[in-house]
């Protein structure tokens, strides 16, 4: 054999063996990701890396009572980053209590609101920062009767401003919320509307008749002739769009057992384009989809995301694991995500849940934290953690119920180096 022969032969064996240990190493990776442990990029790009070892730690004292922020698709701390708002209450069920405003640096708590009764403590009372961190919005339900509230932070007035709605969510750097008709009973509000919590003025911006017009065919099927309305509008982060699911009124509905699980069957995904006045995404299935700071882009569970602005175009995050019962929430760069669910595929323990980041880009995924989810506040629908960013992208807020209260946690981010 010539030299050259030799040469391109070992060239042909370096270019085999570059090969297969690429493909070992994406494997190993993808694996790894798996079993809750993270590895770090090849060119030193780990965007998990200040999440590896969070400082971890209950936002307050909860060894009386619940504390339980709102959902994943709102932050419970002020868009300055000054306070944190919570609902705390000291019932079993955790159906009852009182809001919260802690100053994040002095620790000292105010009560702005009192005496508030919830549909659940998987949501509490929908509570949420508006108006750049001026007010707090969230809704209560007395005698049978829902009503939306706000309360001015400056004088710790509370104004209700609608009855017989629910709260949806805005953003909380502008004055606009959205408000729906109960699911299980919505009467004449069935439209999507938006509410200014500044002024109190309401505004119908799409109709259940354009909805039935543009989908009867899919409500017809899926809804099986019940008459239908729009449920759990929420507001994208630029305030230009909107995304809800449809509602029907089930057998409890219109005795208003709103605890019931037949209280009203929901389903869809809805995107509706406030500048252009029309929908443009429609989705038959709803999971538990989340804006992404882009407010084009939809996350939904299974890791993909829908392009509201190009036709719904579909795309996936590469080689991650996807938890049972989860809720995703992007970081506000949209650099990483974070999420919650059952740990039974991510290496236990079985039937334990987990907070978890993950890098969009794919491969990369690292637990934070594995716990008992199945104690906390006694309701019909349980608290879950429900994870989300801070604004600055440096905290992680989510609940956890692994003793007799459900506790507000908050994940601080390691300095980076």
């Amino acid at each position: 054999m010539s030299i050259l022969s030799i040469i391109a032969s070992e060239r042909t064996q370096r270019r085999k063996k570059a090969r297969s240990s690429a493909r070992f190493g994406r494997g190993a990776v993808v694996l790894l990701g798996l079993l809750g442990i993270s590895t770090g990029w090849a060119n030193g790009d780990d965007r998990l890396a200040p999440w590896r070892n969070p400082t971890i730690k209950p936002v307050t004292d909860t060894s009386k009572r619940h504390a339980i922020h709102t959902y994943y698709l709102t932050n419970p701390e002020s868009p300055d980053g000054t306070r944190v708002l919570f609902f705390v209450s000291s019932a079993k069920d955790g159906h009852f209590g009182d809001l919260v405003v802690q100053d994040r640096k002095t620790g000292q708590e105010t009560v702005i609101a009192r005496d508030i009764n919830t549909e659940d403590a998987h949501r509490a009372a929908c509570q949420q920062w508006i108006s750049h961190g001026r007010r707090v919005a969230f809704h209560d339900v007395k005698n049978g009767r829902w009503s939306v509230y706000v309360v001015d932070l400056d004088t710790l007035k509370v104004r209700k401003l609608v009855d017989d709605r629910q709260l949806g969510f805005g953003t909380p750097v502008g004055d606009t919320v959205s408000i729906y008709g109960c699911h299980w009973n919505p009467g004449p509000y069935r439209n999507l509307e938006l509410l200014n919590v500044a002024t109190g003025e309401t505004q119908t911006v799409m109709t259940i008749q354009e909805v039935e017009r543009d989908y009867g065919e899919y409500l017809a099927k899926t809804f099986t002739g019940r008459p239908t309305s729009i449920f759990f509008p929420v507001i994208s982060p630029d305030g230009k769009r909107v995304f809800f699911k449809m509602s029907a009124p089930g057998k409890d509905g219109a005795a208003n057992n709103f605890m019931s699980k037949d209280a009203s069957f929901r389903q869809g995904l809805f995107v509706f384009d406030l500048e252009q006045r029309k929908t443009v995404f429609m989705r038959a299935k709803w999971g538990h989809p989340a804006w992404h700071p882009d407010s084009r882009r939809v996350m939904e569970v299974g890791n993909i995301f829908f392009d509201t602005s190009d036709g719904g175009k579909m795309s996936k995050m590469p080689n991650l694991p996807i938890l049972r019962g989860n809720h995703p929430s992007m970081s506000p760069d949209g650099k990483i995500y974070v999420v919650d669910g059952l740990m039974d595929n991510v290496g236990g323990p079985a039937g334990h849940w987990g907070v978890a980041v993950g890098d969009p880009r794919g491969d990369h995924f690292h637990v934070m934290q594995r716990f008992d989810n199945g104690r906390g506040a006694r309701s019909w629908r349980r608290s879950h953690p429900h994870p989300i960013f801070s604004a600055d992208f440096r905290r992680i807020y989510f609940n956890v119920s692994d003793g007799e209260f459900t506790r507000l946690m908050v994940a601080e981010a390691a300095p980076s180096r």
